[in-house]
């Protein structure tokens, strides 16, 4: 969604549809974005620094409360059948599908203090799936906003991101930062989300695109990836090995300069996975800067060198990513890395307006020769957080 009215009608679309489901009108339609990640991958769980920004894809949830303790909840795409729980008998590794995302909130907002009824809820998202762009938070962070307001709790968009992320690490059992979330609940239109996850500081940072004669392409590689997989858990056990190895209470204590005396303290593996964190952090800064003070045509070096550090140093590229990367500069990115947790999912390319066509055109063809499945190409453009539609 590029604008209100489209994402008004979609939502008015969304209650009727509840309405004829459920039989009454929901008492709201709630939507949350998704995220790109412009720079800073696995730096927030090691206390560092993140620039992520809310897209224009979203995930809306119709809802209704109920007099009992059930919850229902169905899906307007992928897999439609009807799920019911029970808000009494809700525990980490109960719940399997999407459901044990909402569910997930339910739980720990219950953990928090807060009771919370039973429900009716109607999911409706555009945020692709596996893509690396968040789609789970999205929903998370739809949920957490509806059920927020419909319980009275008052929770501040900074609890929320707390309380979604112990929704991740202890009922989905994913180990993820408060990136996502951040970016999804703190989301402003035109601006990036630079995130201190050490104190869960923001500051909004000007990213116009458009006016800068740029567009941000996302290339969905359909490679799809899991945060609850082993892979993400070793990179991010590898980190605290590393921070406990140097003495320091996470990677985001280490500068660049510390990395030559780091070499010697630690294995090779580790080693690299640390010199990725510590110079993404420092990436992350720099850009911040470029964008306040030259714009982000200025960029593209360093989303190039993020990439770098992800395919060598902390290996949670692919090939289907190497190839999008690599197509995407050549064909006249300014700049291109992938996006989100590894393994698969997204990159992202910062192209000239003129040379989108082209870049797009290049990369479907290599993909093509390579006998790939078809990438999905799509632009993206900083959006506005999470917030009842009206």
């Amino acid at each position: 969604m590029t604008s209100t009215a489209p994402s008004n009608a979609r939502a008015h679309e969304l209650a009727d549809r509840f309405e004829a489901t459920f039989g009454a009108a929901p008492h709201g339609v709630w939507a949350a974005p998704g995220r790109v990640n412009l720079i800073g991958e696995h730096t927030d769980y090691n206390e560092g620094f993140v620039l992520p920004f809310a897209i224009d894809n979203r995930a809306r949830t119709a809802v209704r409360l109920r007099d009992d303790s059930t919850v229902r909840l169905l899906s307007t795409s992928g897999d439609q059948r009807l799920v019911e729980a029970a808000t009494t008998a809700l525990a980490p590794g109960t719940v399997t599908r999407w459901a044990k995302y909402p569910l997930g909130v339910v739980w720990a907002l219950q953990q928090h203090g807060i009771e919370v009824p039973g429900f009716d809820l109607l999911l409706d998202s555009d945020v692709p799936l596996g893509a690396g762009l968040s789609s789970s938070h999205a929903i998370e962070c739809a949920v957490a906003t509806a059920l927020n307001e419909l319980t009275g709790a008052g929770l501040s968009a900074e609890e929320m991101v707390l309380l979604t992320q112990h929704a991740e690490n202890a009922f989905v059992g994913a180990p993820t930062g408060i990136m996502d979330q951040s970016a999804s609940l703190r989301g402003a239109t035109g601006h990036a989300v630079f995130l201190d996850c050490r104190d869960q500081s923001v500051e909004l940072v000007p990213f116009q695109t458009l006016e800068a004669g740029l567009v941000l392409l996302v290339i969905d590689t359909k490679v799809e990836h899991s945060h609850a997989d082993g892979g993400y858990a070793s990179r991010r056990a590898a980190c605290e090995l590393g921070a406990e190895r140097m003495g320091v209470k996470a990677l985001r204590d280490v500068a660049v300069a510390d990395l030559q005396n780091a070499s010697g303290l630690l294995d090779a593996t580790t080693f690299r996975r640390v010199r990725h964190i510590v110079t993404e952090n420092d990436r992350v800064l720099q850009t911040v800067d470029v964008l306040q003070t030259r714009g982000p045509a200025h960029i593209g070096p360093l989303l190039d060198a993020s990439h770098a550090s992800m395919r060598d140093d902390f290996e949670i590229s692919c090939p289907e990513l190497d190839l999008a990367v690599d197509t995407a500069r050549i064909h006249g990115a300014i700049g291109a890395r992938m996006t989100g947790g590894g393994f698969g999912g997204s990159a992202i390319a910062l192209t000239p307006v003129q040379d989108e066509q082209q870049v797009r055109d290049a990369v479907t063809r290599a993909f093509a020769d390579a006998g790939l499945t078809r990438p999905d190409i799509f632009t993206v453009t900083p959006s506005a957080g999470a917030a009842r539609i009206p």
